[in-house]
């Protein structure tokens, strides 16, 4: 199977594109340090993951953004810390500044050329205006929690994917869906045929970060480091 086989790319946003576990930081070690707290970045971030894999168990049907104010009480509880409902809101709004990563954006306007770009995100269409503004609103399409009502890593999700693109015509076959967590997408993804490309952005780093640990991992039809690598790929297959 070769990249030029696919007219359409479908994108995770957070995590894949916008560098999520900066922003998670970015928000968290001012907030930890004005409350005399000390906790490594891989403690914030492995604590995220954990309460977060909860809430998308507990609540599929809020979108991520909605979760955050309650991942941040959870995790200030676990902390003992003193918690603020005007922080959790903050926690929330930080999606605002949440970076893309460096390579995204240059990725996103070369792939633009070749393929139609679909966002398919479990944040909500608020959350994703900000990121999409940020990476230059390289989509063609958009694909929000908020817009089919539960979460990935529900296969409804996919099969959601299917029902929008099809009247322009794009089937399953045309379809690689790019991301770089194994529990929201590559797995679901896979198990109901999809192509994948793994955005492995924690290349070479120990565990999962600020992303849920999978009950498996799946092998990916193709995959990259981050996404410079990925357009690399696409290059050299001309």
């Amino acid at each position: 199977m070769k990249l030029r086989n696919f007219n359409t790319l479908t994108f995770d946003v957070v995590g894949t594109l916008i560098d999520f576990e900066i922003g998670i930081l970015n928000w968290f070690r001012p907030t930890l340090r004005r409350h005399g707290i000390s906790k490594t970045d891989e403690e914030i971030l492995t604590i995220f993951a954990t309460v977060e894999d909860k809430y998308q168990k507990e609540t599929p049907e809020k979108t991520f953004t909605e979760m955050l104010p309650a991942i941040y009480l959870d995790m200030a509880a676990m902390w003992n810390m003193e918690f603020l409902e005007e922080d959790a809101e903050s926690f929330r709004e930080s999606v605002r500044s949440w970076p893309p990563f460096p390579d995204s954006v240059e990725a996103l306007r070369e792939l633009k050329e070749r393929y139609r770009l679909v966002a398919v995100t479990n944040a909500d269409s608020w959350a994703l205006e900000h990121m999409s503004v940020a990476m230059g609103d390289p989509f063609d399409e958009s694909i929000t929690c908020d817009e089919v009502g539960i979460n990935k890593p529900s296969p409804k999700v996919f099969e959601y994917v299917l029902e929008k693109l099809s009247p322009a015509g794009v089937e399953k076959k045309d379809i690689l869906h790019t991301a770089q967590s194994q529990y929201h997408d590559i797995v679901p993804a896979a198990a109901l045929g999809f192509s994948t490309m793994w955005i492995e952005r924690r290349s070479g780093k120990e565990g999962y970060g600020a992303t849920p640990e999978p009950e498996r991992i799946v092998t990916p039809t193709f995959r990259a480091d981050g996404m410079a690598d990925f357009t690399r790929q696409v290059r050299e297959e001309q």
